[in-house]
Order: C-alpha cells, then sequence, then structure tokens
C-alpha cells in the first residue's frame, strides 16, 4: 500500500544527496566568503554528516538487507544523528559569538551522548519488527513493513537529548536574534530554525507512539531543513561573516604616528582590552615612523580578545583595523579603502611626505564616507 511512498523517499533522498554534493563541493570552492576557516569546517562537517544520516535512515527504513543489518544501520543512523545535532549547535554557539563556547551545556550533551551510545550496545536497546515472513536478500517494503521499538531506557535518554537540544536551539536562536545588526539578513535562518524543530519533534513523537508515519515526516521535514540549510550556504555565506565577525576600530595613521582619522563600530567586550590597545599603539608609533620593507612588516597582532590589523601603503599612512577576528574579506576591504583614501587625499597626503610638515586632520574628515561605503555590513545599528 505504502510502497509508492517508500519510492518517494527514495526519489526526495537522490535529490538531497545531489544537492548537498553540490553544496559540499561550492563551500570548498568559495570558502573565502564565509570568512572565517573554522566556520567553513563546522558547515561542511554538519552537511556531510546530515547527508550520512539522511543515507543510514534511508538504508535503514526504506530498503530492506536483513533485520541485522538494517538494525545495524538504525542505530548508526541514531549516532550520526546526535553528532549532528550536536554540531548544528556549535555553528548556533559560535553565530551567537565567535568561539565563545558554553562549556556546561555541550559537557552536559556530550556526558549524555556518552550514555546514549552506551545504551546502544545493549542487545535489547533497539529491536526491529518485520511484516513479512519471507523477503529475497535485498528488496524495497512498504514504509510500514520496518519498524523499530525502543527500550524505555533507550527511548527516554534519546527523548532527553532531543528536547535539551531543542530548547538550546530555541535559547541560542533568541539570542542570535537580538543581536543581529541586520535582522533582514538572517530571515532565512529564522526559517530554518523554525522548519529544524520539526524533525526533533516528530521523532520524539516516533518514539513514544512507534507510528511509521511520523518516523517519514521526521526525514522529510529534515530534508527541508537541509534545502534551507544549503540555500544559505550557496547564495549567503556572508550571514556568517555578517554574525560572527565585529569591527570595533578602523584608524588611519601617518606614518610619524599621528592619527588622521578613527572610525568607532563599537566597544570591546573586555575593557582590559583598552589597556592592551594603549600599549600596542605606543609600539605600533614607532613601526609607523619606520616603515620598513614590506616583508618585514607587521601587518596582524593579537590580544586575548581581539585581532589588530594593520595595511600599510608607500605614500606613508597606515590603515589600522581591530576586529574579534581577522580574515580575507577584511584584508580586502582595507586594500580598498587605503586605495579609496590615497585617491581622495593624495595632494594633502603628498604635502605631508616631509615629517616636519604641520598636519592638519580636519582635511582627512571626510574619511567617513569611504569607510562606511566599504564596511557598511559591519556598522552597527544604533540603538
Amino acid at each position: 500500500m505504502y510502497v509508492i511512498f517508500s519510492y518517494t523517499l527514495l526519489v526526495g533522498y537522490l535529490f538531497i544527496l545531489s544537492l548537498s554534493i553540490y553544496t559540499l563541493v561550492h563551500i570548498i570552492e568559495y570558502h573565502k566568503k564565509f570568512g572565517i576557516k573554522l566556520i567553513v569546517l563546522l558547515n561542511f562537517l554538519t552537511l556531510f554528516n546530515a547527508l550520512l544520516y539522511s543515507t543510514l535512515f534511508i538504508c535503514s527504513t526504506t530498503l530492506f538487507f536483513s533485520e541485522n543489518i538494517n538494525l545495524f544501520f538504525w542505530k548508526l543512523s541514531l549516532i550520526s544523528g546526535f553528532i549532528n545535532l550536536i554540531l548544528t549547535s556549535v555553528i548556533y554557539v559560535f553565530l551567537k559569538e565567535f568561539k565563545k563556547i558554553p562549556y556546561v551545556p555541550f559537557l552536559y550533551f556530550i556526558v549524555l551522548l556518552g550514555f546514549l551510545i552506551g545504551s546502544l550496545f545493549s542487545p535489547d536497546s533497539i529491536q526491529i519488527h518485520v511484516d513479512f515472513l519471507y523477503s529475497p536478500s535485498f528488496f524495497i517494503p512498504d514504509i510500514s513493513e520496518i519498524n523499530f521499538a525502543f527500550h524505555k531506557l533507550t527511548g527516554l535518554l534519546t527523548i532527553i537529548f532531543q528536547c535539551s537540544v531543542l530548547l538550546y536551539y530555541v535559547f541560542l536562536f533568541i539570542i542570535i536574534f537580538k543581536k543581529a545588526r541586520n535582522r533582514d539578513l538572517i530571515k532565512n535562518l529564522i526559517i530554518n530554525t523554525i522548519v529544524f524543530i520539526i524533525p526533533i519533534l516528530m521523532y520524539i513523537l516516533y518514539i513514544i507512539f512507534q507510528i511509521p508515519i511520523f518516523r517519514e515526516f521526521h526525514i522529510l521535514s529534515l530534508w527541508v531543513a537541509i534545502f534551507g540549510a544549503c540555500r544559505l550556504l550557496i547564495k549567503q555565506p556572508d550571514m556568517f561573516l555578517e554574525l560572527t565577525n565585529k569591527i570595533y576600530y578602523i584608524n588611519i595613521y601617518h606614518k610619524s604616528g599621528i592619527l588622521l582619522y578613527s572610525y568607532k563600530f563599537g566597544k570591546l567586550r573586555d575593557e582590559t582590552d583598552a589597556a592592551i590597545w594603549g600599549n600596542i599603539l605606543i609600539g605600533l608609533n614607532h613601526i609607523l615612523s619606520e616603515f620598513v620593507d614590506p616583508n618585514d612588516q607587521i601587518d596582524v597582532l593579537q590580544t586575548n580578545n581581539s585581532d589588530i590589523v594593520v595595511n600599510y601603503d608607500e605614500i606613508g599612512f597606515a590603515v589600522v583595523l581591530i576586529t574579534n577576528h581577522k580574515n580575507a574579506i577584511l584584508k580586502k576591504l582595507m586594500e580598498k579603502l587605503s586605495l579609496d583614501f590615497k585617491a581622495k587625499y593624495k595632494n594633502e597626503l603628498t604635502e605631508i611626505q616631509d615629517l616636519n610638515k604641520i598636519i592638519n586632520v580636519s582635511e582627512f574628515r571626510e574619511t567617513k564616507e569611504i569607510i562606511e561605503k566599504h564596511f557598511s555590513l559591519y556598522i552597527h545599528s544604533q540603538e
């Protein structure tokens, strides 16, 4: 009766398989658009693991090999699904605040994951039920002919894990939404988060009622979420840049160390950075006054909470950017800023080549327009 639905699931799987492979290749090819290598790696691993989960799910529920093999695939799909939930949680944590991983919730998830994996080694942790007496070595049954029953302990642990992750997703997303500078940019993330909640709920219902239709709704809604994630990764990689990258200051210095212009984006999170930054500037002024060979110039200085990126120009100025973490996109934007700044103020910069020349910094007040032109994505909205 439901064999047509089984074939429909296979077609859906092939579509998701093709889309996921294309997206994985796209992530590798255009990794620089994401800005942060760690974000690229996390997205790649999460999508790859979601594809692995889908494959194991289909092999255990839509195809029949043998009871032992299908049960093995089902248990592997559980482990893969648990890992994928944790990986997705890490991405959400980084979207909330880059590299600030709260240890308590993830320690809780890892301990719970350990209990879950341990429970799966029990012979009766999950039992498979098939509704046919004889079958060839491989065939496509009705979706209702293969079912899995969870032992009370395994089912309870799985439900606790799923509910915990679900609540954590909602908590993280609320924070991300409140902190986002450009909420229009994350509207697709909002939709995808809501959709991602559905497969978690369907899985919980399947464990409780053991009705196959909940299991199939689980994988279908998960594929919808994967489709949305692939679309985000292909069309909006700058969303990750927007949510993970923060710029605090852009300062432009004359080679004598005099500040020509300063643009403030936001406050540093740690007040101690102010003192560290002040000390770095003292050393930086000396560096700027020397303008050593380009191959020997220091272009990145790091503190505990920020990176100070420097872009030198041969005409005698340097753009200094303070950010929570540097990336290739910021470097390119700084280079474009330097070119526009030099083009606009070429005469003024030429006149102050002599270090004894009096510098009138008010001449550079229109630098704000150049900065806002190139760094509009990072400009904080007014509270």
